[in-house]
């Protein structure tokens, strides 16, 4: 380890002649490597950046370092990856362990003096470069449940030297896997009012036929004009019931290529762009994922190739044609779809012409302002991925922005004017997103300038403003007021706020500030006795706790130790 930076450049001059190094890379953990989430897999609104590798349902499974390195970043957080570890290594990549239980002893000794320092239990520290050697193989932590996950697992991403998440598999890294990916769904998109499919100027389902092989045909469409395609698909492997992403799709029309999208490496600054690959009005009313096999404007992505007119084909009159797609898996299974196309002329019948005159136009190229009474929302420029007409309203004050089924590259904003807004409570007034058949409020994060009310959104949807002026609660889990807790491990206590949410919380024993864990998903707030702060035979415990418009709770007991 010590030579590690001798070699730095010759290693990566070496490793830069082989774009994947073979054998560099080992399982992080002990046990086969079985997933339940794979690269690029489609989220809600990003590609899934790593592997998410099953634990056998358990906390605690040894993670061992993928190769020798040094720690170059630890963030320790309530949602996204929970607890996370990044490793540089001499090779220019660095891997990424998220969702852990606990840093090994070396390491969580490391960052629980950086919380205790910053008096925060969500940091994120950067040691340099000589600070945190690691050893290939060397336990670097233990495998958990933390951050924004569904269940224990470890998450696991390498990095290029530019930061972006390329497929693991492509190191050499082993998942058994022998099935062909499954297409639940196909469809037809016309590309223009010129387009015709089945007698039909919109998208349209395609009847799939299975076939004996595994791969499937559809019925005969007519069509003329230029028509795209998309369908819905997902994966599995031997070992794993999960429906995980696909690794490549292609189209062949006519027999020669017409789009490619392949899953193997993207850039942190256009994964939302999924919502453009994906049909978003489909899958916000659906639930179901149609993937689309056209590029359409103002759709960045960097993982189409050999892309021809955009993905779509021309359907002429008279002409029979075949369109087929290729869909495969990470270790070349595959399933084809065959579409037989006829070019015929064929005339649609025109729906009743939609009234546009209640609805306000937001430009995609330029910023947009739409304003009623005391409300206004902003769009600036791109925040729309083409020039969209939107319901606007507003009634009291409660603001109508069309529904969410439009895909949004960035944030608008929205500001509400209190100049006239009548409340004895007015500083516990927040702007809410109202979702749910029954219009829950559920708190956008919001700020206040004056008596401009602003919060920043990336969902269409009603808004309202909603007022919160009851405290959070406070109930100790496993000890009561003057108990002796000499042989207990560890202190927790439960917190929740029933409406704009938990903003922040401090625990102090004797006022000194002590380390307590927050797990959002089971409202816990949880003291390592092991932290060795709490000395004291006699210990006044205070934890405060607020919520986001600033209502606190005091909690505060004392207990005894020896």
């Amino acid at each position: 380890m010590k030579q590690f930076f001798l070699f730095f450049l010759i290693s990566c001059s070496i490793y830069g002649q082989n774009e994947y190094p073979q054998d560099y890379f080992r399982n992080p953990l002990d046990i086969p490597i079985v997933l339940a989430g794979t690269f690029a897999e489609l989220r809600s609104t990003h590609f899934h950046g790593g592997l998410d590798i099953k634990t056998k349902r358990k906390e605690g499974l040894k993670v061992h370092a993928a190769a020798e390195g040094y720690i170059s970043r630890i963030k320790i957080s309530h949602f996204g990856y929970g607890k996370a570890i990044y490793i540089t290594h001499p090779n220019g990549y660095t891997t990424v362990y998220g969702h852990l239980q606990k840093l090994s002893k070396r390491l969580e000794a490391y960052i629980k003096q950086c919380q205790y320092d910053k008096e925060s239990f969500e940091v994120e520290v950067f040691p340099h470069s000589e600070e945190l050697l690691i050893d290939t193989n060397e336990v670097i932590a233990y495998s958990g449940n933390t951050g924004s996950s569904g269940g224990p697992h470890l998450h696991f991403e390498i990095r290029d030297n530019e930061e972006r998440p390329m497929n693991p598999l492509l190191f050499g890294l082993q998942v058994q896997d022998t099935k062909a990916p499954s297409v639940t769904a196909v469809f037809a998109y016309p590309k223009d009012k010129n387009a015709i499919i089945n007698g039909k100027n919109k998208r349209t389902q395609l009847r799939l036929i299975p076939q004996s092989t595994g791969d499937f045909t559809v019925e005969e469409i007519s069509a003329i004009g230029e028509i795209g395609f998309g369908v819905t698909s997902y994966d599995k492997q031997d070992l794993a019931p999960n429906n995980n992403g696909v690794s490549n799709i292609q189209t062949i029309f006519n027999g020669n290529r017409s789009f490619e999208i392949d899953f193997k490496r993207f850039s942190f600054d256009e994964t939302k762009h999924i919502k453009r690959f994906v049909d978003y009005d489909y899958f916000k009313t659906k639930k179901s994922r149609i993937q689309k096999l056209f590029v359409e404007p103002n759709n960045p992505l960097s993982m189409y190739k050999d892309v021809h007119d955009n993905g779509y084909v021309l359907v002429e009159d008279s002409t029979a044609s075949v369109y087929k797609i290729r869909i495969r898996d990470y270790h070349n299974n595959e399933t084809w779809v065959t579409i037989p196309v006829k070019g015929k002329p064929q005339t649609v019948k025109q729906d009743s012409l939609v009234d546009l005159s209640d609805k306000s136009i937001v430009y995609s190229d330029k910023a947009t302002i739409l304003k009623s009474g005391f409300v206004t929302v902003n769009f600036y420029e791109n925040t729309v991925y083409d020039d969209t007409y939107l319901e606007f309203k507003v009634s009291s004050d409660t603001l109508f922005l069309h529904e969410d089924k439009i895909p949004l590259q960035k944030n608008f904003y929205i500001n509400y004017d209190l100049s006239n807004y009548k409340s004895e409570h007015q500083d516990k007034v927040f702007i809410a997103n109202l979702y749910g058949y029954y219009k829950k409020p559920s708190y956008v994060t919001t700020t206040r300038k004056g008596n401009i009310l602003s919060a920043r959104s990336k969902r269409l949807g009603i808004y309202a403003l909603a007022m919160d002026t009851v405290s959070p609660t406070i109930k100790p889990v496993n000890f009561q007021d003057k108990k002796w807790l000499s042989k207990y491990r560890y202190l927790k206590v439960k917190i929740a706020d029933d409406l704009s949410g938990i903003s922040k919380y401090r625990a102090t024993v004797n006022g000194h500030w002590i380390l307590m864990e927050y797990d959002y998903k089971t409202n816990t707030l949880t003291h390592d006795f092991n932290d060795n702060i709490v000395k004291d035979t006699k210990n006044e415990l205070k934890i405060i706790v607020t919520d986001n418009v600033g209502n606190s709770s005091t909690f505060e007991a004392i207990f005894y130790r020896k």
